[in-house]
């Protein structure tokens, strides 16, 4: 027996220097070969379950979450996870109760903290929620993020854009479920209307910028005989890649890519991409720099109202006013060629308004 518990220890190490490194594929193979080593472990079915809600499997990460839990009833980092898997599997109230268990037993825990403000805004719980962001901060848990929420509940100045590891992990956890979430749930149709706008112009080479799983790609490949991608999600890249309609798809910061890749584009397609971007500065210098004279680039917003440029809204989406489009194309050196307001997609059944863009570099 001694020698299948250090066997498991060394399978446990490795898984989590694995995840540390955010292999998740290899952590789960890792903390699988030490629970069948050693079954019913508490430390090995949490991170096991830990891992599979990376791996976008909640339900599976609550069910091994459960059987750590019923070997340690106080185990804050078991509580803690249960309550992310059940927050994905949309049960918010029981979510509340496990991450209210957790703190009781980890009371400084700024993760928990984080978890807790984003269960109480999902249930409409305002001021209870920016209370938990509050405690997260002081707690020591990601104080930009946590600034982040609390802007989008109308405290604080307005972040110029969302933290880089919150986007990414947002999209990196949506991945799997992406396509049929946004067109069936969501009636979501931005790919649609900008390359309708484009009236089947085509292009020697295009961008598809922030392209999430690709749902851009067969709609741009017939205009463009190369078609690029760019996404910060590596879920996402890798799902964009498989599709098989991009020339290349590159996992990066879609300013940062502008800023300093050596491609140059004659289209530039971002289809619901701002909304978590906010400031628009950088992503329109960048646009004017590979778009040559003649080149196009469209793209949909968020609808923001009057005499407010850039609005975080409680969805943790960015909105933009047409006043701010208008006034970056003509810092930017584009012709606005077209706009259309129309909804991006719906939000619990009500339509969310957008304004689409075609510009042209002047």
């Amino acid at each position: 027996m001694g020698g299948n518990f250090e066997r498991a220890r060394d399978f446990f190490m490795r898984g989590v220097a694995h995840y540390e490194a955010g292999d998740f594929a290899a952590a789960e193979r890792e903390f699988a070969a030490a629970l069948a080593l050693v079954p019913g472990r508490a430390s090995a079915l949490t991170n096991l379950g830990a891992v599979r809600l990376k791996l976008g499997r909640p339900a599976e990460a609550a069910a091994l979450l459960e059987e750590a839990l019923a070997q340690e009833p106080g185990n804050a980092e078991a509580l803690r996870q249960r309550a992310a898997a059940l927050a994905e599997l949309g049960q918010l109230e029981a979510a509340l109760a496990s991450i209210d268990a957790a703190l009781q037993a980890q009371p400084a825990s700024g993760p928990a903290w984080t978890l807790r403000g984003s269960l109480l805004r999902s249930l409409g719980r305002v001021a209870e929620a920016a209370a938990a962001y509050r405690a997260a901060a002081a707690n020591g848990d990601d104080s930009a993020l946590n600034r982040y929420f609390l802007a989008s509940l109308g405290e604080g100045a307005t972040p110029a854009n969302a933290p880089r590891e919150y986007v990414e992990a947002l999209f990196d956890g949506y991945s799997q479920d992406f396509d049929a979430h946004l067109v069936q749930v969501l009636h979501y149709r931005a790919p649609e209307r900008l390359v309708q706008g484009l009236r089947g112009a085509r292009a020697a080479a295009a961008l598809d910028l922030g392209c999430g799983t690709g749902l851009c790609g067969p709609l741009l490949r017939p205009l463009a005989e190369r078609l690029d991608g760019v996404d910060l999600s590596a879920r996402m890249v890798e799902r964009a890649r498989a599709g098989g309609a991009y020339d290349d798809v590159v996992q990066a910061d879609i300013a940062d890519y502008l800023r300093t890749t050596q491609r140059r584009y004659d289209l530039v397609v971002a289809a619901d991409v701002f909304i978590y971007v906010g400031a628009l500065e950088q992503v329109f210098q960048g646009a004017a720099r590979v778009i040559p004279p003649g080149g196009r680039f469209c793209f949909s917003v968020e609808l923001a109202g009057a005499g407010q440029e850039l609005v975080l809204q409680p969805s943790l989406r960015y909105a933009h006013s047409a006043g701010y489009i208008h006034k970056l194309a003509k810092q930017s050196g584009f012709e606005i060629s077209a706009t259309s307001e129309a909804p991006i997609r719906e939000d619990q059944g009500l339509p969310i308004p957008g304004l689409f863009a075609w510009l042209a570099r002047q």
